[in-house]
Parts: C-alpha cells; structure tokens; sequence
C-alpha cells in the first residue's frame, strides 16, 4: 500500500511545543542559529551548542521530522526548516516567603516554540475551481455562472 502524499498541498510538515519553562528571548538566541538550515546540519548544531534551550528545539526537530517521514512520506535528507518561530506563553507565578512577613514574587516564564519543516523537492498539487464547485449544491453552480 502505498503513502497519500496530498494530505498537505504545500509540503509543510511541522512540530509545537507548548509550554516550554525557559524565556523566548533565550530559545530566540539558538532558533535564530537554524532557521533556514537542512534538517541534518541544524541536528549538528543542536548536539554542539552549549545552550540550555538547545535540547528541546533539539527535540522538536525531531518530531517534526519524524512526522514528515511518516505522515508526508518525505526523506529526511532532503528536508529543510522553512520556519521556526518562538512566542511567549503563560508566565508562571509563586511567591517566596521573605522576612518579616512579607513575600517575594517569583515569575518563571514559558514559552511556545513551533518548527515547520519544508521539503523542496514536493511538487505542489494544482487547485482547480471546477474540483472545488462539485463539492458544493448544483444550484449553487448555476447561480454563480448567472451572475458572471
């Protein structure tokens, strides 16, 4: 049996992780490092940078590519990160007894990082409008060319 590749017409597979504990401004640093790279280099990059947040974009480009190859059909060898973008998201708030009574706000950010990996040897398929208007009612279609 063979794979359905037209599932996704662009050849877009991606990976989200929500609710990272470490500050955007931090895995911006390392996404910054491999957007727009190929799928085996950025893994490189990611074993050998010696930053915090490197492990769990680590972890998400292998998902995503992971999801390519089984859900897509793509080769891992030809992928490439199109886009990875990082958006902040919830902050977590505790407060910390101090003395005298009082109390200190401790803030622990999260974050939400998402990678979309893009195979350039894809051929995209062609939408065609007579495909979309048979899914429709056919006095839909009738109405449309009367108004043309």
């Amino acid at each position: 049996m063979t794979k359905k590749r037209n599932k996704n017409p662009y050849g877009e597979v991606y990976a989200l992780g929500q609710h990272i504990s470490m500050s955007a401004h931090k895995a911006r640093r390392v996404i910054d490092q491999i957007r727009g790279r190929s799928y085996e280099e950025t893994l490189m990059i990611l074993e050998l940078m010696p930053y915090r947040a490197c492990y769990p974009i680590f972890k998400l480009v292998y998902s995503a590519a992971a999801n390519a190859s089984h859900n897509m059909g793509f080769n891992e060898a030809s992928l490439f990160i199109s886009k990875a973008e990082v958006n902040e998201g919830t902050t977590m708030k505790k407060l910390k007894p101090r003395a005298r009574g009082r109390s200190y706000a401790i803030k622990r950010p999260t974050c939400h990082i998402r990678i979309v990996l893009k195979d350039p040897s894809f051929k995209k398929i062609p939408f065609y409008e007579e495909d979309f208007f048979c899914l429709k009612k056919s006095d839909w279609k009738k109405k449309r060319s009367t108004q043309i």
